[in-house]
């Protein structure tokens, strides 16, 4: 069982990663988790990120692994994910995937510390 105060600096770290990936760049959930200092931790992230309205970040931006984005129940907002990301450049296949090879953000040049 994780403290409110790992919760926080959980959630704020994902913040901090989220705010790195470039425009017309993605990231998988479970590498935002990882960034984060939580390896396994791709649910959690993606459950940061679903409720993270009004925070001003570029949460479009966390996809799955398989380069999808991932509805989590929700119409609406897969939707406007990928309206998002298509304004930024990022092309989606037929398939509803992206090429990560090209679109997937390698991440930060060197490691991150967190306190």
């Amino acid at each position: 069982m994780t403290s409110d105060k790992e919760e926080t600096s959980f959630k704020l770290r994902v913040y901090a990663i989220t705010r790195m990936i470039p425009r017309g760049k993605v990231a998988t959930y479970g590498q935002v988790a990882t960034l984060a200092g939580s390896a396994g931790a791709a649910r959690a992230c993606g459950h940061v990120l679903r409720h993270s309205a009004g925070e001003g970040l570029p949460w479009q931006r966390v996809i799955n692994a398989q380069g999808r984005i991932s509805g989590g129940g929700d119409v609406h907002r897969p939707l406007l994910q990928r309206q998002l990301l298509e304004a930024e450049g990022v092309v989606f296949r037929r398939s509803g995937s992206c090429d990560m090879k090209v679109y997937g953000w390698e991440g930060p040049c060197q490691r991150l510390k967190w306190e």
